[in-house]
């Protein structure tokens, strides 16, 4: 049977896309050469979170929130979704103003969204330390456990007519892709959505990985209501180089806390690095101090695909016929994958996109052009 799209990855963003285009009625192979959502996927921390560091950002993540509640709608305990909100937190006048700031930008695209003072501050989030200025809060942010997600969107895929198959990818060749086994698979079109690994078949992308860390705690229902982020977050999340932490603290439906983030520009061992971690943890000690009394469980590193400019590459390879791409996407693959996979499908389906796809197109980086 002739394969329409060939789809490398079966993380979220390749299950999402194939559940996409399976929906539009082609003929759609993943590849995988582990298990369903096990790399980056696994490793994220699942936040659904709208992001306003440019008009781009926030429409993409904007977009993508509404078709996460659609999709989860009645089966939000299937995808472990819970909507906790997310609480920006501001340590400062001068992060009250950047919150107040954000505030003016989300409102004005419809977002909810409220300023807390210091005493609206800690009657919602009691645990956080003395001498916050306040916050922002955003009622509509979630979180899911995303390779629950993935192997539900797949399996969606495949119901449609979609089909997986094992196997590594080790080139990508014209009319299709060269296994590591040496056997070929030829398809109309191949679609690279394997993550911060797309360098390893096309090394002339701009994306550089960016290795991070969580840990995740016993079980400690109600402690923590919301996802719980530093304003000064946004500063380290765009870092250009180094290593950097922020605070990230986010409850599990399970009553477990996830705690990060870390970020190590080309860093590809995955090894957890004490030293770094003992930064993350104390870091994040500082904005909840009961933290340093919680059991851990486990800690473990993940990879994500930093493109150039903080913008995913959705759409096709401007110099490679039939090569498309759905990668790029730094921490907020878990977030964008359903608003990727519909800009993605619309584009091969030659429809009209919801929203202007333009800002993802790989061909605004002239070096792919050549």
């Amino acid at each position: 049977m002739s394969i329409d799209v060939l789809i490398i990855g079966a993380g979220m963003i390749g299950a999402a896309c194939a559940d996409a285009l399976a929906a539009e009625g082609l003929a759609v192979t993943v590849i995988e050469r582990e298990a369903i959502g096990s790399g980056a996927t696994a490793a994220g921390m699942g936040h659904l979170v709208v992001m306003d560091d440019n008009p781009a950002e926030l429409a993409l993540t904007a977009y993508s929130l509404a078709l996460w509640r659609q999709l989860v709608g009645p089966d939000s305990e299937l995808h472990e979704y819970r909507r906790c909100g997310t609480l920006w937190i501001a340590a400062d006048d001068e992060e009250l103003a950047v919150a107040r700031e954000k505030q003016r930008t989300l409102r004005e695209h419809g977002i909810a969204c409220e300023l807390l003072d210091a005493a609206s501050l800690y009657a919602q989030e009691p645990q956080l330390r003395p001498g916050l200025c306040g916050g922002l809060r955003v009622g509509a942010d979630a979180v899911v456990y995303p390779p629950k997600s993935a192997a539900l969107l797949l399996a969606r895929a495949q119901s449609r007519g979609a089909k997986l198959r094992g196997g590594q990818v080790s080139a990508v060749i014209e009319g299709g892709v060269l296994l590591a086994d040496g056997s070929e698979i030829h398809a109309d079109k191949v679609l690279v959505a394997n993550g911060s690994a797309s360098v390893h078949l096309l090394p002339e992308l701009p994306i550089r990985p960016k290795k991070g860390h969580i840990v995740i705690t016993d079980r400690y229902p109600g402690m923590i209501n919301h996802q719980l982020v530093e304003l000064g977050y946004i500063k380290s999340a765009h870092a250009a180089d180094g290593d950097s932490v922020a605070f990230n603290l986010q409850p599990r439906p399970t009553g477990q806390l996830l705690i990060g983030s870390s970020r190590q520009f080309d860093v590809t061992d995955k090894a957890v690095e004490p030293a770094i971690l003992a930064r993350m943890l104390a870091h994040a000690a500082g904005f909840v101090p009961a933290l340093t009394g919680l059991h851990a469980l486990r800690c473990w590193t993940g990879l994500r695909a930093a493109s150039s400019d903080g913008l995913p590459l959705i759409g096709p390879h401007p110099s490679r016929p039939n090569v498309w791409l759905a990668t790029g996407h730094e921490g907020l693959g878990i977030t964008t994958s359903l608003a990727t996979a519909q800009l993605l499908s619309a584009q091969i389906a030659d429809r009209q996109t919801e929203i202007p796809v333009a800002p993802y197109l790989p061909a605004r980086f002239k070096q792919l052009g050549k």
